[in-house]
């Protein structure tokens, strides 16, 4: 059996409780005292069973406290997968929207999220899916925006001269003089 990682001798038990006493997060805390408990003599074991965790993880602490102090051992943000679209995808995507679809080309009369989809994938060979491409688009500046349908042989004051207008003035009804109190 291996000998384990010696801790970083600049710090000792008592400093990292003060430090697990005044951290906002909970899980520092934890992996803080921890360690402390280490510090103090007590085995990997029994600081894994402290920290409810298994002895790999308390090695992996020690290795990330030895290396960068207590800030080490507060949680990172994961970095996740890349961005699919490259600055390149996003500067032909704005020029495919700005001057909008052929009919006779693209076979549609306005983009919409699954024609753009689909056009990435033919035109740079780039598989986005619809939310992704929606959440692009937001950041980009654009909107989903959608215009009224409006047939094309409408007349201009069509519309305005269908609205039904209402009387300016209101006369009560008769009934409503009946049954109102007489002064």
């Amino acid at each position: 059996m291996g000998q384990p990682l010696p801790l970083r001798l600049d710090y000792d038990a008592r400093t990292l409780r003060a430090l697990a006493r005044r951290s906002k997060d909970a899980a520092q805390s934890r992996r803080l005292l921890t360690l402390a408990a280490i510090y103090d003599g007590a085995s990997r074991s029994e600081a894994a069973r402290l920290g409810s965790v298994t002895l790999q993880i308390v090695r992996d602490w020690v290795l990330r406290f030895n290396a960068e102090g207590p800030s080490g051992l507060i949680d990172r943000k994961a970095p996740g997968q890349p961005a699919r679209l490259t600055d390149t995808h996003r500067a032909a995507l704005i020029t495919a929207i700005q001057t909008g679809p052929i009919p006779a080309i693209h076979g549609v009369v306005r983009w919409r999220l699954v024609d753009l989809g689909r056009w990435l994938w033919e035109e740079l060979r780039v598989s986005v899916s619809v939310q992704t491409l929606s959440r692009e688009l937001r950041a980009m500046g654009y909107r989903k925006l959608s215009a009224r349908p409006r047939h094309h042989a409408q007349a201009e004051g069509a519309i305005e001269a269908f609205k039904k207008t209402s009387l300016r003035c209101w006369t009560p009804s008769r009934r409503r003089k009946a049954l109102s109190p007489r002064p």
